[in-house]
Order: C-alpha cells, then structure tokens, then sequence
C-alpha cells in the first residue's frame, strides 16, 4: 500500500513540472484544450508569457475562438497574439481571431499568452479552429441548389 502512495505521490510531482513549461497541443476535430499550473509566484506568466504550440492543421484560412479561464492571475489580452496576431476580445475570457491563414511556412500556430500570476495560480482554455470556406465552395453550392430547384420546378409541370 505504501509504494501506492510513493508511486502517485512521484506521478503528481512529474505532472506538477509538465505543467510549468511550454506546451504542444495537438489539435484534434478543430479542438485543442491546455492547462497550466503555476505554483509560486515565479511561474510561466510572471512577468512574461506563456508560449503554447498548435500542431496538426493544413494549410488554409482558419477562424479561431481562444477562450481561457483562471485561478489567481490576471491575462493580458491586449498583448496576447497569434502567429503575432493580436485577437479581438469578446465575452468574458474569449478572444476571436479570425481569417489567419495557415501556411507551411506559418504552420504551427504559436499562442503566445501574457499576463501576471499569482500564488497558486492555475488556468485552462480551449483553442477551437473552423476552417473558412473558399468562394468557389458557395458557387458550387448555389449551383447545386439552382439546379435542384429547376428539376423540382420541371417535375411539378409534369405531373
């Protein structure tokens, strides 16, 4: 039983210093989820940012959605940035940036988050990414659609 309690007390201090650090995120289904935790007033945030690394998405054009909530800390929204982009703030704890395009060259995304934390400060957010439809993409939908009105139309004089 003690070496129970030695093992998770040992994966908890382990978890403890993965969380301290800049994080990869592989997003998945146009989600990717982080969290951080920050204990002592010397962590990521104090006094700087903190870097996060979006992997897993082609080339594109993509609108994205930050939204970031927390524990005894204070975000910097005017300074947080995305591929060096500053979001647009909207709700609380949301940043929308939208029509990044994502380029071999700029693939990753790299969020970078300022702010200050506190004591014990802890947050955890979400990046959820939508991919922007080509204009040709609503042509052929139109298309589609006018034509499927004019068979409804030709079917309806003949019968």
């Amino acid at each position: 039983m003690k070496l129970k309690f030695a093992v998770a007390g040992l994966l908890a201090a382990a978890s403890f210093s993965t969380f301290a650090a800049d994080q990869s995120v592989q997003i998945i289904d146009g989600v990717g989820s982080f969290d951080s935790l920050i204990v002592g007033n010397d962590g990521v945030l104090s006094g700087g940012s903190d870097v996060l690394t979006f992997e897993g998405l082609s080339a594109g054009v993509y609108d994205i959605v930050l939204t970031i909530s927390g524990q005894n800390l204070t975000f910097d929204a005017a300074n947080t940035t995305l591929n060096g982009f500053k979001g647009e703030a909207y709700g609380s704890g949301k940043l929308k940036f939208f029509g990044l395009e994502a380029t071999a060259a700029q693939s990753p995304f790299i969020l970078n988050l300022a702010g200050v934390a506190g004591a014990k400060a802890i947050y955890s957010g979400e990046l959820t990414v939508s991919a922007v439809p080509e204009p040709s993409t609503y042509g052929m939908m139109l298309g589609g659609l006018g034509i499927m009105a004019f068979l409804a139309r030709r079917k309806a004089k003949q019968a």
